[in-house]
């Protein structure tokens, strides 16, 4: 399968494209702006593929930016949708990666695809708003849409919240601010979301939403003691203000029964990851990373 990929240099585009290759697929990579109608007619015509994976975004909560939570999520697919449609063929499968905080705060947990959306954020409305704009195209292509709820890994970027708590343990860190203690959420692996993909562009279902889950949501308190437990390090915590986002969402926990099926069908169950490995995994990346660091200033140019 020819699969065209935005976000390939992105936290999770990297190992998806990795995973994709060793299944044996051909990974074209998307890399002009969303913005740019042009470069996108061009490169998506010259690639002709047989199913697009759409990770480009803007993902982080907290961006300064709130306009360009639209900007991107939104009319970005909307542009790489229209430049789709200038194929002789439509590709078979069009993936586009939403995200679980469309949920918003809902009494139900495990939350199921059919719990109405309550986004709290404007990220969370950019992604629904992207689904609802999307889905106009869906009698002329065949969408399928996803909500990751939280996953993590070695390569996410260290403003999101286990890698920051991970990089203060790798180096010892005596202390951490946090903002809001009192969440609870699933941390799931990046490379069991990458699997489900693939899995999806070849069992999903056009039209229909999965959420990308594992149905185990773990309090912060108990992640930042997997990991004291791990490294044998205490680290002093403390909420600042500043740290605490209006609108949190409290509880994000959701049912993997739709996804499940997937795999079933088939004779095999998606790739899973206990936290406790992706944790361990993470640690000896940011210590190797640590290390290099203290290496390199310790062998630095001498006066």
């Amino acid at each position: 399968m020819k699969i065209l990929l935005t976000g390939a240099s992105g936290f999770t585009g990297r190992p998806f494209a990795e995973m994709a290759r060793a299944a044996g697929h051909q990974v074209v990579v998307l890399d002009c702006d969303l913005a740019d109608k042009a470069a996108l007619r061009q490169q998506v015509l010259a690639a002709a593929p047989d199913s697009v994976v759409h990770l480009a975004a803007i993902s982080f909560v907290g961006q300064a930016d709130e306009n360009a939570f639209y900007a991107v999520n939104v009319v970005g697919t909307l542009n790489l949708l229209d430049a789709v449609l200038a194929l002789s063929q439509a590709p078979q499968r069009i993936l586009l990666a939403s995200s679980a905080n469309v949920y918003g705060n809902c009494d139900a947990s495990p939350i199921t695809e059919s719990q109405p959306p309550a986004p709290m954020n404007h990220y969370a409305t950019s992604k629904l708003a992207m689904e609802h704009m999307a889905r106009t195209y869906g009698d002329r292509l065949s969408l399928i849409f996803t909500r990751p709820f939280n996953y993590t890994g070695v390569g996410q970027a260290s403003q999101f919240l286990i890698p920051k708590l991970v990089n203060h343990f790798a180096r010892r860190a005596p202390g951490i601010e946090l903002g809001n203690l009192h969440v609870e959420r699933e941390f799931n692996d990046v490379d069991m979301v990458c699997a489900a993909y693939l899995q999806l562009l070849e069992h999903g279902q056009p039209g229909e939403t999965y959420n990308i889950c594992s149905g185990n949501a773990y309090t912060l308190q108990h992640v930042i003691a997997l990991l004291s437990q791990i490294t044998g390090h205490q680290i002093d915590v403390t909420v600042n203000p500043a740290f605490v986002r209006v609108g949190e969402v409290h509880r994000l926990c959701g049912s993997p029964a739709k996804l499940q099926a997937l795999p079933a069908l088939q004779g095999g169950p998606l790739l899973s990851r206990s936290l406790e490995d992706t944790l361990r995994h993470m640690l000896a990346a940011a210590e190797r990373e640590h290390q290099a660091l203290l290496a390199a200033a310790h062998n630095g140019p001498r006066t």
